[in-house]
């Protein structure tokens, strides 16, 4: 006798994973991008919901000037050299400016809790200015606080969720 039902099991999606101070940008709509452990680091993502075309970028410091040798040969460590490329970079696949959700998370105070140097909140600023002088918006944003995060985007969907450890998972 047969079973009454059948189990489909839909295939894995593929993870595209974003290092530190790195970037994926893709068309790809059956994977998710992720990147892991943004302490005072911002994850940017961007996405185009006709299209289909997402990007993720984990950058580290809000300005390249600090070390142009770095800012040379690892551009995405920065905001004011990594934001630029992740636009572009969606741009060249097809995404429309007018149609990119922009979304941002990190920003902690990891081992400053005193605030001293105040990189995450740093980061931020620099981003918002580089996203204000273009004309552009940030959607929604999950920044600051003692925390890290884990930034992961459905290349489907656009949605992109947030997990803290010690936290269930959410959409930003």
């Amino acid at each position: 006798m047969l079973p009454t039902r059948q189990w489909v099991i839909p295939p894995p999606r593929k993870t595209l994973v974003v290092g530190v101070a790195d970037m994926v940008v893709s068309n790809d709509s059956s994977a998710d991008i992720v990147t892991y452990s943004l302490g005072s680091c911002l994850g940017i993502t961007v996405y185009d919901p006709v299209k289909k075309i997402g990007g993720l970028l984990h950058l580290m410091l809000p300005d390249s000037t600090i070390d142009a040798v770095k800012a040379g040969t690892m551009p995405y460590m920065f905001v004011d050299t990594g934001v630029p490329r992740l636009f572009h970079a969606a741009y060249n696949l097809g995404a429309d400016r007018s149609r990119l959700v922009v979304k941002v998370a990190g920003g902690a105070q990891m081992l400053d809790q005193q605030g001293i140097f105040n990189i995450g909140l740093r980061n931020f600023a620099a981003l918002e200015k580089i996203i204000s002088q273009n004309g552009l918006r940030i959607h929604a944003a999950d920044t600051g606080g003692l925390s890290s995060r884990t930034v992961r985007m459905d290349l489907t969907t656009g949605n992109v969720s947030i997990k803290s450890p010690g936290a269930d998972s959410y959409l930003l």
